[in-house]
């Protein structure tokens, strides 16, 4: 490649567009990444405090609930408690495996990486540490590895 401003320039402009891709994906995938997280972590949690209560207290628990909320039986408590602990575990199961088949976690943080790397390429390119042959290298690995990010030119 030609060591002229203008190349320089052009790959500036690739980095520069593609550090706005990876901000634009950032900004949508670390909330689903946050949310699918909370989802998982509170549906388990919940679904372990509704199946505490019955296995430590019994029998006298669920008499106490079926009195505290003028329930009639306390198989009643018993099928509420573990309806409400299904629902929350599966809930919790789904975010998991959602989060875990689509690799959210993973590429967020490839994400992460590359727009840190592309910043430092930019500062060395921009200052003149760095020939241009070497920086079209490292642009071109820095992006390869986040190809699931659409839009912005990667090579």
């Amino acid at each position: 490649m030609s060591a002229t401003p203008d190349a320089r320039q052009r790959l500036s402009t690739r980095i520069d567009d593609k550090q706005r891709t990876l901000r634009a994906y950032l900004a949508r995938e670390r909330p689903r990444r946050n949310r699918l997280s909370t989802v998982s972590i509170i549906g388990s949690g919940l679904a372990a405090v509704l199946t505490a209560g019955p296995a430590a207290g019994g029998t006298g628990f669920s008499h106490a609930v079926a009195g505290i909320f003028s329930l009639g039986d306390d198989s009643t408590v018993w099928r509420l408690l573990c309806l409400l602990a299904v629902i929350f575990s599966v809930a919790a199961a789904l975010a998991t495996n959602f989060a875990t088949s689509r690799a959210v976690a993973d590429r967020v943080s490839a994400a992460e990486t590359c727009s840190a790397q592309l910043e430092g390429l930019a500062v060395s390119l921009d200052i003149g540490h760095i020939n241009l042959d070497e920086a079209v290298k490292l642009y071109e690995q820095y992006t390869a590895r986040v190809s699931f990010v659409d839009g912005g030119a990667s090579h």
